[in-house]
């Protein structure tokens, strides 16, 4: 009994000096003895990237180059800051800013200041401008490069904070604004499918991005393969090797918008015949199953970002309109709003 008494004793007489040690530290860093520094005064910043569908923080393992702009609480620019180190690699990275007192907001890039990027800021921010004037765009000729047609991953994301003495912290909390696309032919009757023989493309205007990371209007543009080939799928009942045709399109940020919707398309280069068109987002947002029908139909598309889609051809080489294979789960075209 008087072990205890004494246990408890012993507890809050350290509780109370870990109070007296940190009230201690505070005045210090406040200069009660004139002869110490000033508290260092500001935010320490995590970056996260847990927005997919796996629910995880990918961020060390994706985000190769990180840009942050700082603006003041009504929106004027301050400053940047650039990290392009493998220091994004430790999972406990924190970036330390020494601010003045106040409000600041942050808005972070990942995976725009490397050397392989595919996206550039349209002005370029410093004194004089404003939050609301940040636009970010696809560099053109990522669109007509063989070489730069597979997107640098973009990330974005932001975060209002208040300043604080020995740094405030906070999380800013990312988002992928690029995605894959694998386009798959495959005969039913299991013949080779030479990918030679289509064309492939995605188009969608969707390269212009606002200060909020919404799309901006600028202009149809067209997505073509960065890869393309033959594959083996498996082997038929006979034991015949299934080869399909494939194409790999990367494209900017999917949006469910009133304004535009973007088409995937198939011609057969013969006679030009489209065998495929349809409204891209429409089909992807079919993979959205019962598992996930509380999950808004924009947040879907933005978690997910690698897609595959398997459409099954006649021997006259036509799609057969009855289903596809989106990511390995069957779709029913009459399922799906044209």
């Amino acid at each position: 009994m008087h072990n205890k008494k004494r246990n408890i004793i012993s507890g809050f007489i350290s509780t109370v000096l870990g109070i007296v040690l940190i009230n201690f530290a505070f005045s210090s860093c406040e200069r009660i003895y004139e002869d110490l520094a000033p508290c260092p005064h500001g935010v320490s910043l995590r970056f996260i990237y847990d927005y997919n569908m796996e629910y995880a923080n990918a961020f060390a393992k994706k985000v190769d180059c990180l840009t942050l702009l700082v603006y003041d609480e009504n929106g004027n620019y301050v400053d940047t800051r650039i990290v392009t180190g493998t220091e994004l690699q430790d999972e406990n990275y924190r970036m330390k800013l020494d601010l003045k007192q106040g409000n600041y907001h942050f808005v972070a890039y990942g995976g725009l200041a490397c050397n392989k990027s595919s996206f550039l800021m349209k002005y370029t921010p410093g004194e004089g401008t404003g939050y609301t004037d940040l636009q970010v765009e696809l560099d053109s000729e990522c669109l007509t490069n063989p070489r730069r047609k597979n997107l640098h991953g973009l990330y974005w994301g932001e975060l209002t904070l208040a300043t604080a003495d020995l740094y405030s912290e906070g999380t800013v909390e990312m988002m992928k604004n690029t995605n894959n696309i694998r386009v798959v032919l495959q005969q039913m009757n299991g013949e080779p499918v030479d990918d030679k023989k289509f064309e492939f493309e995605i188009t969608d205007d969707n390269i212009l991005f606002s200060y909020d990371n919404n799309l901006l209007e600028n202009g149809m543009v067209t997505y073509t393969p960065w890869a393309q080939g033959q594959a083996s799928a498996g082997f038929t009942d006979e034991g015949r090797e299934v080869v399909v045709a494939y194409a790999e399109l990367s494209t900017s940020r999917l949006m469910v918008r009133d304004w535009y919707s973007p088409k995937l398309t198939v011609r057969r280069k013969a006679d030009g015949v489209e065998i495929i068109n349809i409204p891209l987002i429409n089909y992807l947002l079919m993979l959205k199953s019962d598992l996930y029908a509380s999950m808004d139909s924009q947040e879907f598309l933005d978690r997910e970002s690698e897609w595959s889609m398997i459409f099954f051809l006649s021997p006259n080489l036509e799609w057969i309109k009855t289903y596809i294979k989106i990511n390995d789960w069957t779709v029913r075209i009459n399922d799906i709003r044209q």
